[in-house]
């Protein structure tokens, strides 16, 4: 049985590890420095770029063949 493949390359799987733990790090480094809420953008950034790599985690964890259903 082989795995299948995901919806990000490599490299774009780097980018978007890269990505969120930039946003996830500027949350709370903003949030101690700015007195608004607009922390809350990075956090949300952060969450939309967690929810593709997990996407992508499950795609490639799928069986190649359930991929043709």
């Amino acid at each position: 049985m082989h795995q299948g493949s995901g919806i990000l390359s490599p490299r774009q799987r780097r980018l978007a590890w890269l990505g969120f733990l930039l946003a996830a790090l500027q949350a709370p480094v903003s949030a101690w420095l700015v007195s608004d809420e607009s922390w809350l953008f990075s956090l949300c950034v952060a969450l939309m770029v967690a929810t593709v790599i997990m996407a992508d985690d499950a795609a490639r964890r799928r069986p190649a063949d359930a991929a043709r259903d």
